[in-house]
């Protein structure tokens, strides 16, 4: 098995466990980092433990090439089928731009940001997951990306996304850049996901040098 096969839950349980919730069978990160979830295998015990994480009023998503399917109780309200994609060869920078560190003073911000292009799943304390980088315009915040998901050896990239007001400038390869240069120079493999039917995105990362590695499925769980 590959390591990124079963992405969420090693980040749940090795590198990103201080930012998780649950118990042997099953985890998933605090409601107000993100949705994601996984369990530690196909048991009916696991797949149980892991619909009892669903919040209340909330959901939870699955991230892999094959989630189970929601035991009573539980109840698949989306799926989608997406890509993911690793890094093999970044293309040379060929534009510039102040480029800023952003942390939890700029969290409102950032949020407020995804929220309006949605980039991905983000909530108001999904900057926790890893380094944000921005681009601001007379102080505001145009354009974001950072990093997600993490596991030995590898860290995605995601929460990418510019206003729209400031599009097809060439921030959002920028920005991507920068993530990945800090990951690779950290002896790490950068990787991302994007939604199959996103061809214009898809495009862009190829361009990145992003390759495919393989199919994945976005499983989104409520309470029944």
């Amino acid at each position: 098995m590959h390591p990124l096969d079963k992405l969420a839950w090693t980040a749940l349980t090795t590198r990103q466990a201080h930012l998780s919730e649950g118990e042997a069978l099953a985890r998933r990160f605090r409601t107000d980092i993100g949705p994601f979830a996984s369990c530690a295998d196909a048991s009916d015990a696991a797949i149980a433990a892991l619909a009892e994480l669903i919040p209340v009023n909330g959901d939870i998503s699955l991230l892999e090439p094959g989630p189970p399917k929601p035991p009573p109780g539980a109840a698949l309200v989306a799926s989608t089928l997406g890509l993911q994609m690793v890094w093999k060869n970044f293309s040379a920078e060929q534009r510039s731009f102040d480029i800023a560190p952003l942390g939890d003073a700029d969290a409102a911000e950032m949020l407020e940001l995804a929220l309006l292009t949605k980039p991905g799943p983000f909530r108001a304390r999904t900057n926790m997951l890893g380094r944000f980088v921005g681009i601001r315009d007379n102080g505001k915040l145009v354009a974001m990306a950072g990093e997600r998901l993490q596991i030995a050896g590898f860290i995605e990239i995601s929460g990418v996304c510019t206003h729209p007001d400031y599009r097809s400038r060439g921030y959002g390869a920028a920005l991507m850049r920068t993530v990945g240069a800090r990951i690779i120079a950290d002896g790490e493999t950068p990787f991302l996901h994007t939604y199959a039917h996103n061809t214009g995105a898809i495009a862009l990362y190829q361009s990145l040098g992003f390759e495919t590695r393989c199919e994945v499925t976005h499983a989104i769980w409520k309470r029944a």
